[in-house]
């Protein structure tokens, strides 16, 4: 007898990696003061003060609508746009910006807007944990493209590979988690003239989806490039939860260029899309505090430090690493095959990471910077009992 395998297992069996590492480990040593937690993006330390300047300036009512309802409100589209304006040196529309209750909020508010059921939405892997997810949810049918580690490249070759008569859009995310790349303005101008290539005839031109929540957070002297630069065709996500390292403080927004084809459309389906996935809006706090929000950010010198103190350490221990070029991650290659097997060893000598196999890279694992500048200093200590007991073995 066969059973019929439910939306909801199906949708689960997309994020099971992800649901047994939080449910397991994170959750046993999440909060341990005696743990150097690097397993995922969270503040390690107290908040911004001009973000909490932000917030009480803006909490104070100034007419009797200041807490009603909220959808995207014009102040928070307009600051939105000049600030793409002045990145990008596009002429941004405000009434192309549609502010999200956060980066995750957008990316399904977009992926809803513009699939169909049975459309096929190619994403690059290592992905963020929930690109299946939220394609799956869609009634779309998820197609991955893994690129080959160390170097984790823009490979426009093997997404064209994967494109079919299916295809609707392509998602990417730039600079990526969790490998820290930046893709150079060459490559993605390469992806978009296939894109455009691949599209010419269809009644629908593929879209492009950059998630770009880490575009801010540049080392190097870096500049970052969204691929709305190059393709006419693209939508960007972003959430104000890391460059503001506020994660739990939900704004974000959905946006396309001017050369974006049949703006007035879309714009339509992302407002239905935001009433569908349960109002997925900004609360009206974070939407008046956005223009001073705006224009705050993290320190990026003291990541980018933390970087270099990081990389090379656990380079001279014995690591293989990846050096990234933006955002709070660091790769390393596990010295034993089983990755979830050595985070657990990390934890048992006070460390706390993400294995690679939840973001579909076995033997691997991922280092957040977030931590504090005394949190790496213990945990260095750590990295190297560790693969010194892995060598013992």
């Amino acid at each position: 007898m066969t059973m019929t395998v439910g939306r909801n297992e199906r949708l689960a069996a997309t994020i099971a990696p992800f649901l047994s590492f939080f449910e397991g480990s994170m959750a046993r040593w999440n909060g341990d003061p005696s743990i150097a937690n690097f397993a995922v993006g969270n503040p390690q330390e107290m908040p911004l003060p001009g973000y909490i300047e932000a917030l009480r300036a803006a909490l104070v009512p100034q007419d009797k609508d200041w807490f009603a309802y909220k959808l995207s409100e014009p102040r928070s589209q307009a600051a939105v746009a000049r600030g793409l304006t002045a990145r990008t040196g596009i002429d941004w529309d405000p009434a192309d910006v549609a502010m999200t209750n956060g980066g995750f909020a957008a990316l399904a508010v977009t992926i809803r807007a513009i699939v169909e059921p049975g459309d096929e939405v190619v994403f690059v892997s290592p992905p963020w944990f929930f690109y299946e997810l939220l394609i799956a949810a869609a009634d779309a049918t998820p197609v991955r493209v893994r690129f080959t580690p160390p170097a984790f490249d823009l490979d426009t070759a093997a997404i064209e590979a994967a494109i079919t008569p299916r295809t609707r859009a392509v998602l990417i995310n730039s600079p990526h988690n969790p490998t820290g790349r930046i893709y150079p303005i060459e490559a993605l101008r390469e992806l978009g003239e296939m894109l455009a290539r691949r599209s010419a005839g269809r009644d629908r031109q593929i879209v492009l989806i950059c998630d770009e929540p880490y575009n801010r957070i540049v080392f190097d002297g870096i500049t970052f490039h969204s691929p709305a630069e190059v393709y006419p065709s693209t939508i960007t996500t972003y959430s104000y939860g890391k460059t503001l390292l506020a994660p739990g403080m939900r704004i974000g927004y959905v946006t396309f260029p001017p050369t974006m084809p049949h703006r007035e459309e879309l714009r339509q389906a992302v407002m239905l899309a935001q009433m569908s996935t349960g109002y997925s809006f900004p609360n009206a706090l974070l939407q008046h505090a956005i223009e001073d929000l705006e224009r705050l950010s993290i320190d990026i010198g003291a990541l980018e430090r933390r970087r270099d103190r990081f990389v090379p350490a656990l380079r001279a221990m014995g690591y293989e690493t990846t050096m990234p070029e933006g955002t709070f991650y660091v790769m390393a290659r596990s010295p034993i095959a089983d990755d979830v097997a050595f985070a657990e060893t990390l934890a048992n000598h006070g460390a706390l990471v993400l294995p690679g196999s939840i973001v579909e890279v076995p033997g691997w694992f991922r280092i957040s910077l977030t931590a504090s500048d005394a949190m790496v200093e213990r945990g260095l200590r750590s990295f190297a009992t560790a693969i010194e007991s892995t060598a013992r073995v």
